[in-house]
């Protein structure tokens, strides 16, 4: 299995994915392509960067991916501008299969079902990619995003298991304002789908999740009255009070997305310490424009349902993004295994621009992937899907860390 990474901004973007196709192939030493994983800013023209892809790799050749609000590579960490990136990668021995299903936005459990369809059966299946579009309805001046949730995309897939297959992924948003989103769905570019990229056979998977936030204090809040996506009341009291009191000020509803605070929900014991590893994030959009409210991330909570307000910890995310990506790459070469790529989803949220950090947590991950040499290909997202305690989540305000490996040559 080859893999070869280019990356740069695409203001002309015919141009640029020629480009980045050309640096790719050359960088894998590949020379028969049968796949592409690309991803591309919302100030991207996606259509005309597919085409330049096409133009290189051949027609035949799919394209999975879509939007993202920044790239991260072996050589480059950017949100500004006009990024994009794309891996080139020459699949033999390891066998793959590409497909996807639209309608996400009417039936998301239905979506997953067909999408996990249309990849079987495939006996020996190791790794599940899907990537589909968070963005049901785009924010506008007065009105908050409509998001797709992650968990009935889940459950689909979950239809028609693959074995010992895990699923990883994410779902992708083009910009900080959370506006439309595009998929690269082998030929063509799409939206409202989900597209997934099965791979089997000799291939070995690892990853880890990196986190980064800590338990306000030890309190555990009820939601008592939401819509959806939306949350207005905490235990009974205005959410926004709720929040203006754990945080000391009303300086977090300027933000938006809010970078201070999160919600956590424990998925181990309640009374047990509290470990990072067991927390699921949900981000808080920011205030709902008539300020009765809050919008949150995923879809996925209800009212009774129990959660804690999360600090988000710049130290804890650095140290987490370093510690895990080295021990990952340990781990495989212990292992005895090569390493052939990394690929690292890491929330939009994590990045300097919206986390107001001095250094690029992603930058952790970078130096370890050079260190090794081993191609890498990232991107900024808008939900990150792993397992977490034996089930893959939507995840907040992570970065999951994959490496694909092969046994030693």
């Amino acid at each position: 299995m080859k893999v070869g990474v280019g990356c740069g901004k695409a203001s002309d973007a015919f141009t640029a994915a020629q480009r980045m196709a050309w640096e790719a192939t050359s960088n894998g030493n590949i020379t028969a392509p049968d796949y592409v994983l690309a991803f591309c800013n919302e100030a991207v023209d996606a259509d005309r960067f597919l085409a330049g892809l096409t133009a290189v790799v051949g027609p035949g050749v799919p394209v999975v991916g879509g939007s993202a609000l920044g790239v991260i590579t072996n050589d480059m960490i950017c949100c500004e501008g006009h990024p994009a990136c794309a891996a080139v990668v020459q699949s033999e021995p390891v066998d793959f299969k590409v497909a996807y299903a639209d309608g996400l936005d009417e039936d998301p459990r239905a979506a997953g079902a067909v999408l996990s369809n249309r990849l079987s059966p495939y006996e020996d299946a190791k790794l599940l990619l899907t990537f589909y579009d968070s963005i049901r309805s785009a924010a506008t001046s007065t009105t908050p995003p409509v998001l797709n949730p992650s968990g009935p995309l889940i459950d689909g897939l979950s239809e028609n298991p693959q074995g010992d297959c895990i699923t990883l992924g994410a779902g992708l948003v083009g910009s900080c304002r959370l506006g439309a989103t595009r998929q690269f769905c082998l030929d063509q570019v799409r939206s409202q789908a989900a597209v997934g990229l099965l791979l089997g056979g000799p291939v070995h998977p690892y990853f880890r999740i990196c986190h980064g936030c800590t338990p306000l204090d030890g309190i555990y809040h009820r939601i008592t009255r939401m819509q959806g996506d939306q949350i207005y009341e905490i235990d009974h009291e205005p959410v926004l009070d709720v929040i203006d009191e754990a945080c000391g000020s009303q300086a977090w509803r300027q933000r938006r997305p809010v970078d201070a605070i999160t919600l956590g929900i424990n998925c181990g014991g309640q009374f047990e310490p509290p470990r990072e590893a067991n927390y699921v994030n949900r981000l808080i959009t920011g205030v709902l424009p008539d300020g009765r409210g809050i919008g949150i991330f995923e879809p996925d909570l209800h009212e009774g349902a129990e959660v804690q307000f999360m600090l988000r910890d710049p130290e804890k995310m650095i140290e987490s993004a370093q510690r895990n990506s080295v021990a990952l790459i340990e781990q495989v070469l212990a292992d005895r295994r090569t390493p052939v790529c990394g690929i690292y989803i890491d929330c939009a949220g994590r990045s300097a621009a919206l986390s107001n950090t001095a250094v690029e947590e992603a930058a952790l991950v970078q130096e370890a992937f050079n260190q090794h040499e081993i191609p890498l290909l990232g991107f900024y997202s808008g939900v990150e899907i792993a397992p977490l305690m034996g089930k893959s989540r939507g995840l907040d305000w992570t970065g999951v860390l994959i490496i694909i490996a092969e046994d030693e040559r």
